[in-house]
């Protein structure tokens, strides 16, 4: 891997991500819960932060921008489409575009479903995606602003990355979201080991997040709406894909 990555629990249940090019020193973070926890994540190894990459404008990813840039000087990323509602930005950045963390790039991806300028931030070459609230560890983000054949055509985009791609997602859900999977993926025996693997982890007090994205397309119902077991499970074995994941969706909203 040639980003160092840390992961920084903050509020309740949200995650910042410290990253650290090894070749130039310099170091991002993917979002900003708050400011207290990431700072001393990034003080008690050395390091400063140069940039503050979002990839929306919820305040439980946003509220400590203001304390970290005045602390370090770091200049803000986010997207140009929602740069009215997110802390004032430095770069604004659009589908296609990238950010660069020292020498390594990464390219900005449109993942909107959540809120309709939510963005993802894909480092090939680190094999490290950024997805805040759209493709979650064995979930995904509640449709709030945009539509559900929007979220589903973001999530259509993660299946195309590579299986050996790590998921860096915003929160630890992955408890709760592994309950709702069994309970509408019976006989699943990739998601059975690992909901095992999620309770043991969370008894130890050991973060979910990230998660590998092979495991996620063998396990996660988001991304498995083109699998005939599964529509034949929820009883819509001729649905389109489209239809079955806001089926999903909407039974998870429910749950």
């Amino acid at each position: 891997m040639t980003l160092e990555i840390v992961v920084v629990p903050c509020r309740t249940d949200n995650y910042a991500f410290l990253c650290r090019e090894p070749e130039s020193g310099r170091i991002a973070v993917v979002d900003a819960p708050e400011a207290a926890p990431i700072l001393a994540a990034a003080d008690s190894r050395g390091w400063r932060i140069d940039q503050i990459l979002l990839t929306h404008h919820h305040l439980d990813h946003v509220e400590g921008v203001a304390e970290i840039r005045a602390a370090t000087g770091a200049r803000v990323v986010g997207a140009a489409a929602d740069a009215h509602r997110l802390p004032p930005l430095d770069l604004e950045v659009e589908d296609g575009s990238h950010v660069s963390v020292g020498n390594e790039s990464g390219a900005i991806v449109d993942a909107p479903g959540h809120t309709v300028g939510h963005i993802a931030y894909i480092f090939v070459d680190a094999r490290a995606a950024f997805t805040g609230d759209s493709l979650m560890a064995l979930g995904c983000g509640r449709v709030f602003e945009g539509t559900f054949p929007m979220m589903h055509e973001t999530m259509s985009k993660f299946l195309e990355l590579p299986e050996d791609m790590l998921v860096y997602s915003g929160h630890e859900y992955t408890e709760g979201n592994a309950r709702f999977a069994l309970a509408i993926d019976p006989g699943n025996a990739d998601l059975e080991r690992r909901a095992e693997e999620i309770r043991a982890s969370r008894v130890a007090g050991e973060p979910t997040v990230p998660s590998l994205l092979g495991t996620e397309f063998r396990t996660n119902p988001f991304l498995r709406c083109h699998v005939p077991g599964l529509k034949s499970a929820l009883g819509m074995e001729s649905a389109s894909d489209a239809d079955v994941f806001e089926a999903i969706r909407r039974r998870k909203d429910r749950f």
